[in-house]
């Protein structure tokens, strides 16, 4: 029986959810990128994807269009002009997504190693988080998701953390009880109080 397509938003969009899913695409970046945008569009069209729709509303984001970090930039400069591309995209998103609309966001300031080649390894790393969340985590086992914390951990509630998790039916859970050494706390409760920070900085750009 053939599947309903999945409407997917993707932006800075200049196998996520399985071989025979339709979906309709829907592409969105900043004015500057129209032109390569545009070329991107060709492009689909030329290779006559069969499972490719174009329509309007979106079931899940991948929100992958954040402004680079430049040469000579603070972490607050790249957070500042994220944050105002973030808030538009969030705000149309609340208003003409689905309910429930899955999404993920990947963008700067990150900690990466690679610099551009970084990109391969983040695209593939949003692949697979949308796989598993929209199509579930094998038996018996899970993955790392940014999620917010509902206080797991010690985490405190409301941050945005990697947690181990499993998901099903369109969910995610968190895989409670790991035993966690005195070396991994000393770096869970850092890394905790550098994401407060940047939160509270994130929050500051609002203004």
């Amino acid at each position: 029986m053939a599947k309903d397509p999945v409407r997917v938003l993707v932006t800075g969009a200049a196998v996520m959810l399985g071989a025979d899913q339709p979906i309709i695409l829907h592409m969105l970046d900043i004015p500057p990128a129209a032109e390569a945008l545009n070329g991107v569009k060709m492009e689909l069209i030329d290779a006559a994807f069969p499972l490719l729709k174009a329509c309007s509303g979106v079931s899940i984001a991948a929100m992958v269009g954040g402004f680079p970090r430049k040469e000579g930039m603070e972490r607050k400069d790249v957070m500042s002009k994220n944050v105002s591309i973030y808030k538009s995209q969030a705000s149309a998103l609340e208003q003409y997504a689905a309910a429930n609309c899955k999404v993920l966001v990947v963008a700067n300031p990150a900690n990466t190693t690679r610099k551009l080649s970084s990109a391969l390894s983040a695209a593939s790393a949003a692949c697979d988080h949308i796989h598993d969340w929209v199509l579930g985590t094998p038996e018996g086992t899970g993955v790392s998701m940014g999620i917010y914390s509902n206080g797991s951990y010690n985490v405190p509630p409301g941050l945005l953390y990697s947690f181990p998790v499993t998901c099903r039916n369109g969910d995610w859970f968190i895989v409670q009880g790991l035993p966690i050494d005195e070396f991994s706390r000393k770096k869970m409760d850092a890394t905790a109080q550098e994401l407060t920070e940047e939160k509270t900085l994130a929050y500051s750009c609002l203004s």
